[in-house]
């Protein structure tokens, strides 16, 4: 049985759902919707856009909203500065800066930690969205919380 929460939740993703009786409601849909995450990037940004495609390959939904002045994104979400990358992302309440690879964004939305966010800062070369012909620089993936303090949650 499904509660008010959970079929708006469920309309919401675009599940299907069926009222079968007064005050019942029953998903027919057997797996979890997908999560929906909305990606704000530069429209003239082409690894943004390999980003997205990747987070679509790994069961996310994505809206990218194009937007000229990525400072006031980066300011609302309070990315630090020392975290800053191309393109900014929420998923569920959670901000993703840069180019964090779709597992990791899958594991910090099982785990729930209490932080504001993850980010892999910069550019790295062989990062999802940033790959080059087998050319791969290891980096690390921050958590940050609302007060810019930051730690290390994964290593890539």
């Amino acid at each position: 049985m499904l509660t008010r929460r959970d079929l708006l939740r469920a309309l919401g993703s675009g599940a299907a759902v069926a009222v079968v009786g007064p005050g019942l409601l029953h998903s027919a849909v057997a797996a979890e919707a997908k999560p929906q995450i909305t990606v704000y990037r530069s429209p003239t940004c082409d690894c943004c856009a390999d980003w997205a495609k990747h987070l679509k390959q790994s069961g996310f939904a994505v809206k990218v909203n194009d937007v000229a002045n990525m400072d006031p994104v980066k300011a609302r979400y309070k990315i630090p500065d020392a975290l800053l990358s191309c393109h900014t992302a929420v998923v569920d309440g959670y901000a993703v800066e840069g180019h964090v690879p779709a597992d990791v964004i899958h594991k910090l939305l099982r785990d729930r930690p209490k932080v504001a966010g993850i980010a892999v800062p910069g550019m790295p070369t062989g990062s999802p969205g940033m790959e080059y012909e087998g050319h791969r620089e290891s980096y690390q993936v921050f958590t940050f919380d609302a007060a810019g303090r930051t730690q290390v949650y994964a290593r890539r």
